[in-house]
């Protein structure tokens, strides 16, 4: 059957089995449709618009030259995925992208036999797909392994021990750098500026040319001193690139929206390659969206909007976010501080540090993809004298914990960690889920922890952490927005280890580390009702515990419950260690510790994802209430004597 222009070539396609039927010029077709499919998910769910729109030419042309799922499709970071979705049997679910049970915004083995690697953090595609190579090469019932990875991605640590391992290996495998000198703030280094010179292949060419006849006619030691330099500056040696120094075969670059070009170099490699081979694809974020080929971060993550103009619904005002409250406090500090710098990898605006940036250039330092150079280099000003605030994601400091044990913690240096999306994240899903930096820093001798349970209290927490010279401090904040309250014109420096109270009762106290607090409070106003008199306490700080606080919480009422916005192992497991510790469990207290469930939380809204995880008022209530049914009578004693 002949298409018309009208029927919608993207009708046809189950699966990627159906691109591989299909003439050039229709998969230029389908590759329309895409973005257009892209574009109307994306506009009605939220999401990674940009990204995915700068690959849908890639994954058509991908898809209908390799033979997906058998050869294994391994895309870096995964946000840039929903062209992959849509062509892979799931464009029916594509609207649910990111919702409640629907499909996630990374790639995901569960989800799909299209998905052979999960991917949320940048940085692993080529360790993972040259791990797959292996196992072909082993008889493992797989094909070949490609692994797509950005140009942002690829200038991170572990994407260079990758290569060089690859390169060594000399196993068939397809490395395609996706080059469109945008991740998600302007990549920044060496590697970048080395693939923007890549991009002048034709100049450089006859600029090396050149430079090789000068050469030609210089006496022999002077030649050899100019080819050296040469090789110096451009990082070439003769013909090659870095990535041929590696071992890899290096095609490229070539425009990865021009299908025309796309299709004959993989088809090209697919059939003559014997080892790794290195394609680099150069493409653009939010390419053939215009409100998303202008924007400053190029679409990157975007609300729900309006596809024919791009414009993006518009948040209630209300409480500023914590990470603005952050980088406003941060500035502050830093205005009476010469001393004070920042850093953070690769997410200036996702950490609030371009607040400080925009008025103190030359004291905030973005060192793209790269947590554990992050943490050391912090750590290395501190040892210098600076007072060094290390902005991280909680579940991206993960990437950087060896360096943070071993040159930060064993040091004693005071390294500030600023621990933005603490707790669960909501759309991102568990990938981003903060939920394990209040055990992993916890086990760290001479670490200070610290949770701010609203906007004011992270204002504080920055101005305690700015004056600590003490060893390393933390500081944990969640994602969203803050919860209202009165904000201080600069915030206060706090007594180290020291909780507050905020409710006083007699029956059951409530100790809460960190944003779960107006749970807590909205817990003890029920729990009243029932004529239950209740204690909310802010710990504040878990490590230094504050125990007179929690000795006399423990010795004064017949049930204790922690709670806190982390994993199994955090602040409960502390509280109860001091509690053993200290011979207060020997009289029948109750007590009950509230954290994140020992398995992984699917992404839905953060409402919904502590639904699921039994953290909400409701289910802190019921468990006050099982737990005084058990518990011994105690005479109660004012916590203000």
């Amino acid at each position: 059957m002949t298409n018309t222009p009208h029927t919608p070539i993207l009708d046809r396609v189950a699966g990627p089995a159906d691109l591989r039927q299909m003439p050039d010029g229709d998969l230029r077709r389908l590759a329309n449709e895409v973005r257009a499919e892209v574009i109307s998910a994306v506009s009605e769910t939220g999401g990674h618009l940009g990204s995915s729109l700068g690959v849908v030419e890639l994954a058509v042309a991908i898809h209908s030259v390799f033979n997906t799922p058998m050869d294994k499709l391994v895309w870096d970071v995964g946000h840039q995925c929903y062209p992959h979705k849509i062509l892979t049997g799931r464009r029916d679910r594509i609207r649910t992208l990111r919702q409640k049970g629907g499909l996630s915004g990374f790639t995901k083995r569960a989800e799909s036999e299209f998905d052979p690697f999960g991917a949320a953090h940048s940085s692993t595609s080529i360790s993972a797909a040259l791990g797959f190579t292996v196992g072909r090469d082993m008889g493992q019932p797989t094909g070949d392994a490609i692994a797509v990875i950005g140009d942002g991605s690829i200038s991170a640590g572990m994407a260079y021990e990758a290569l060089n391992n690859a390169g060594a290996e000399g196993r068939r495998l397809f490395v395609i750098l996706n080059d469109n000198e945008m991740s998600i703030a302007p990549p920044v280094g060496a590697m970048s500026s080395y693939l923007s010179r890549l991009y002048a292949n034709e100049p450089l060419a006859r600029m090396k040319s050149l430079a090789e006849g000068f050469e030609a006619a210089m006496p022999a030691p002077m030649r050899e001193g100019a080819r050296r330099a040469r090789q110096l500056v451009t990082g070439l040696s003769g013909a090659g690139t870095l990535f041929e120094e590696l071992g890899f075969e290096y095609v490229g670059p070539i425009d990865g929206h021009d299908m025309s070009q796309l299709l004959p170099v993989l088809r090209a490699a697919r059939t003559r390659a014997t080892g790794p081979v290195l394609i680099h694809v150069c493409t653009v974020k939010g390419k053939g969206y215009a409100p998303a080929e202008t924007s400053a971060d190029r679409g990157h993550g975007v609300s729900k909007f309006d596809p024919a103009t791009g414009a993006q619904a518009k948040k209630s005002a209300g409480a500023p976010s914590y990470t603005s409250v952050f980088g406003q406090a941060l500035t502050a500090e830093a205005a009476c501080d010469p001393k004070l710098v920042a850093v953070t990898a690769a997410m200036p605006s996702g950490t609030g540090v371009d607040i400080m940036a925009k008025r103190f250039p030359a004291r905030v330092f973005d060192v793209g993809i790269a947590e554990q150079h992050a943490v050391t280099f912090a750590a290395g000003m501190a040892a210098s004298g600076l007072r060094p605030f290390c902005a991280i994601y909680s579940t991206f400091l993960q990437r950087g914990y060896d360096q943070v044990v071993h040159d930060v913690a064993l040091q004693g240096l005071p390294v500030r960690f600023a621990i933005d999306r603490a707790g669960l994240v909501g759309a991102d899903g568990p990938t981003h889920a903060g939920a394990f930096d209040i055990g992993y820093l916890g086990a760290l001798p001479g670490m200070t922890l610290m949770a701010a349970a609203d906007e004011a209290e992270l204002c504080h927490m920055v101005a305690t952490a700015a004056a600590h010279d003490d060893g390393p401090i933390a500081f944990r904040y969640p994602r969203g927005a803050g919860t209202g309250v009165e904000m201080p014109a600069r915030g206060d420096v706090l007594q180290i280890g020291k909780g507050r109270v905020l409710e006083e009762g007699s029956d059951v106290a409530i100790l809460s580390y960190g944003a779960h607090l107006t749970e807590a409070l909205a817990a003890a106003e029920a729990l009243r009702a029932e004529g239950v008199s209740v204690t909310v306490a802010d710990a504040r700080f878990a490590k230094p515990l504050d125990m007179d606080l929690t000795l006399q919480l423990a010795k004064h009422h017949r049930a204790l419950i922690t709670i806190e916005e982390g994993a199994q192992g955090g602040f409960g497991a502390m509280v109860l260690q001091a509690l053993a510790g200290a011979g207060a469990l020997d009289r029948g207290l109750a007590i009950r510790t509230m954290c994140l469930p020992d398995r992984y939380i699917d992404h839905a809204s953060p409402e919904d994802m502590y639904a699921d995880a039994g953290l909400t008022a409701a289910d802190i209530a019921a468990t006050a209430r099982a737990a005084m049914g058990r518990a011994a009578e105690v005479i109660p004693l004012s916590l203000a004597t």
